[in-house]
């Protein structure tokens, strides 16, 4: 069954695999958003995170990318230069985000994915 449900996928990762998994058990078909692969737009993630309620930090991947080396993850760094590097470097976007009607969230852990259907 489709749905009108989003995830931004990252395929080698586990938790987004995982995440994919359980919304496919759930007898859903979201929308699969391979976004290393599509990238992002300010406004796509101003928007996503105007609907989670949380800042430009609180999806930064910090693990196995060059957040530090750019500053992003020192104190008082903006969301608008946060959300500039994350469109010139979408790995900096930390994995899965799912954005459904009644709302969208990091779905870490996998779980968080169950307050979104």
């Amino acid at each position: 069954m489709s749905s009108n449900i989003v995830i931004y996928h990252n395929p080698a990762c586990g938790t987004s695999r995982n995440t994919l998994a359980l919304l496919r058990e759930k007898g859903l078909e979201p929308t699969v958003v391979e976004y290393l692969k599509a990238g992002w737009t300010r406004e796509q993630l101003q928007g996503l995170l105007a609907k989670m309620g949380v800042k430009a930090k609180d999806i930064l991947r910090e693990r196995g990318t060059k957040a530090a080396e750019l500053g992003l993850t020192e104190p008082g760094v903006s969301d608008e230069t946060i959300i500039a590097a994350m469109v010139a470097d979408p790995i900096l976007v930390n994995r899965p985000i799912v954005d459904t009607p009644k709302g969208a969230a990091l779905c870490r852990p996998v779980d968080v994915v169950l307050t979104l259907l």
